[in-house]
């Protein structure tokens, strides 16, 4: 039985989640700088624990910049990419202490998996609000009842790859602990192939009805495609950050979040999910027929 703080959290993180969510703009970006600046920081404490030396300070600068660049232009924080890049090697060739291979490239990552990624929910967000902002710095709110189909599909898309990604985890999390019996990795040992299972087709039986609820190109069958692709990167994400942990030595990246750890701890199933997403929604879904 999950404790009360646990349930507690939850319920504040959702609701933080959800209304961020709505306003969009520059709202969203601000709140997510802040989640991003607080993973990273627990990122580097996790380096750190492995006696490596990374560019911390430097690569949570341009990561906000990255965040901040993908609210005017994707193309431009894929362009920023390189050179924020280039920009934290440059850093630390001169340093007192000679960098190594592991400094530059705990670095990079942090700046891979803590800034860019991220930023894609930024892009993901930003879909269609423009036309529809309604609020100072580009935010949004409806005034009355909306129509789905008047809603920006940036916020809807966010919307419904949140609650795919929530049905993946408390999928995961009840059918494991209820039938789970044959564990899935020694990454993390209290996960079952049968959590992991139940997860991925929560994730697709949302992402299916969602789907079907805005009239999507090709009905349940994209909502289906984009829920295993939620399912599956979100159960990457979880282990992912569990690898890190288990080589940093501790069970949980922080301590922010009373019965939950850290934001990684929360944060691990959005980091991969957010690309994916994206570009189903940009590159994939224009091409299916009506």
């Amino acid at each position: 039985m999950p404790s009360l703080s646990r349930i507690l959290s939850a319920i504040v993180a959702i609701l933080l989640a959800l209304g961020m969510t709505l306003l969009g703009g520059w709202y969203f970006t601000v709140c997510l700088g802040v989640i991003v600046y607080l993973g990273q920081q627990e990122y580097f404490e996790l380096v750190r624990a492995k006696g490596i030396a990374p560019a911390a300070k430097t690569t949570l600068v341009v990561s906000q910049l990255l965040l901040i660049t993908a609210t005017f232009s994707a193309s431009l924080a894929d362009a920023l990419m390189p050179i924020a890049g280039t920009f934290i090697c440059f850093y630390l060739l001169f340093q007192p202490k000679f960098a190594t291979i592991a400094d530059i490239s705990a670095s990079i990552l942090g700046l891979f998996y803590g800034g860019y990624l991220p930023s894609y929910w930024v892009r993901l967000r930003s879909l269609g609000n423009a036309e529809v902002s309604n609020l100072p710095f580009n935010g949004y709110f409806p005034t009355s009842l909306p129509e789905i189909a008047s809603l920006p599909p940036g916020l809807t898309t966010t919307l419904l790859a949140f609650f795919s990604i929530w049905a993946a985890d408390i999928g995961a999390y009840v059918f494991g602990k209820t039938f789970g019996r044959t564990r899935l990795t020694d990454i993390s040992p209290k996960k079952t192939v049968e959590g992991a299972v139940f997860g991925v087709l929560g994730s697709i039986a949302v992402a299916a009805v969602g789907s079907w609820y805005l009239n999507w190109a090709g009905g349940p069958l994209s909502g289906m495609a984009l829920g295993l692709l939620i399912g599956i990167a979100s159960l990457l994400g979880d282990l992912t950050e569990s690898m890190m942990k288990r080589d940093a030595g501790v069970k949980d990246s922080g301590q922010l979040i009373p019965g939950h750890g850290g934001i990684l701890d929360r944060a691990d199933s959005y980091v991969f999910t957010a690309p994916l997403v994206y570009y189903f929604m940009t590159l994939l879904l224009p091409l299916l027929p009506a």
